[in-house]
């Protein structure tokens, strides 16, 4: 097949001016190098695209491909996961990983944690602040957690996001308001263990391909997989391979929240458990990182002895057949 590759690189956006944090979830050029090498090892041939804007100019030259694999993320709005599988819908060319649909939810924590709620699936009691006045309106115990809406990679997610109190609150909801000029989600603090699992496959066929734990290190931000812990995930971080009773608990909501949200292809599901042990959905990444030794989708499958070749070959195989269905 002819696999065409959209994404966005990291260093473009830097040339453009853009600052560090913008551009946390964008790619670097070896996760491009080794996609295209992974998708050319499996007989398929490549065209690199890079991000909507290249994809926009060469669809209008007549440009096509058999299927695109989109790892693009996007800069604005709510829609920006969604905005080139849109374009690629219009186009009637078929892409890897999930829909425009459940992209814009996903990306907005709240919508996901209302869908999860209807299921009946736990997921932590949250609010929403768009304006300082709705502070008042918050009626959940302490502590709580805040963070932006619609952010990934940990960004504006510090130490401070933990709270204790109600001026804490105000403040961190008032900074995250200006800075990242979106609502910001309010949750209840969960201080069990955090756990991400990672997903392949679709309808009957999806399945866990392991569950990792993070466990933060000594001079890491406490409490929270925070941006700087992320950032610096070697010195503060150890992630473990973890096969015990609460994981499987973890492993088997998260399959629930992947069928649930209609997901696709492969991604990674989020959990955190409350003071009981009993795992909560905390957030989903439809388009999980694929950098081969710093993503954590690709650190599950090497703990479970998945190489990265085989990784995308599931990923194409699941994007193949569903097309085919």
């Amino acid at each position: 097949m002819k696999f065409g590759m959209t994404y966005d690189l990291r260093a473009d956006y830097l040339a453009a001016g853009y600052g560090e944090e913008e551009t946390a979830e964008f790619d670097r050029p070896d996760t491009i190098d080794a996609i295209e090498t992974a998708l050319q090892g499996l007989g398929h041939e490549t065209v690199r695209i890079g991000n909507i804007q290249s994809l926009v100019q060469r669809l209008a030259a007549g440009e096509r491909w058999d299927m695109v694999f989109n790892i693009a993320e996007g800069l604005y709005g709510f829609g920006r996961e969604a905005a080139v599988p849109a374009l690629l819908d219009a186009y009637r060319i078929p892409y890897t990983f999930s829909d425009p649909l459940m992209l814009s939810v996903t990306l907005h924590k709240a919508m996901a944690k209302h869908v999860i709620r209807d299921l009946g699936l736990p997921t932590p009691d949250f609010a929403v602040v768009r304006t300082p006045q709705d502070l008042a309106g918050i009626n959940l115990p302490y502590p709580l957690f805040a963070k932006p809406i619609a952010e990934g990679t940990g960004k504006g997610v510090t130490a401070a996001s933990k709270i204790a109190a109600h001026d804490q609150l105000e403040s961190i909801c008032r900074d995250l308001l200006a800075t990242y000029r979106q609502p910001v989600l309010i949750e209840t603090f969960l201080p069990g263990r955090e756990f991400t699992v990672g997903i392949v496959g679709n309808g009957a066929k999806a399945r866990s391909i392991g569950i990792m734990e993070v466990v933060l290190l000594e001079n890491s931000d406490p409490d929270v997989y925070s941006y700087r812990n992320k950032e610096i995930c070697e010195e503060v971080v150890e992630y473990r391979a973890v096969d015990d009773t609460e994981a499987r608990e973890a492993v088997e909501l998260a399959l629930k929240v992947w069928h649930g949200l209609d997901c696709r292809d492969s991604g990674r599901v989020d959990l955190r458990s409350d003071a009981n042990g009993r795992p909560s959905f905390i957030e989903i990444n439809p388009i999980a990182g694929l950098h081969p030794e710093h993503s954590d989708l690709c650190i599950i499958a090497g703990k479970f002895g998945m190489s990265y070749q085989q990784l995308i070959r599931e990923i194409v195989d699941a994007a193949i057949s569903r097309m085919k269905d």
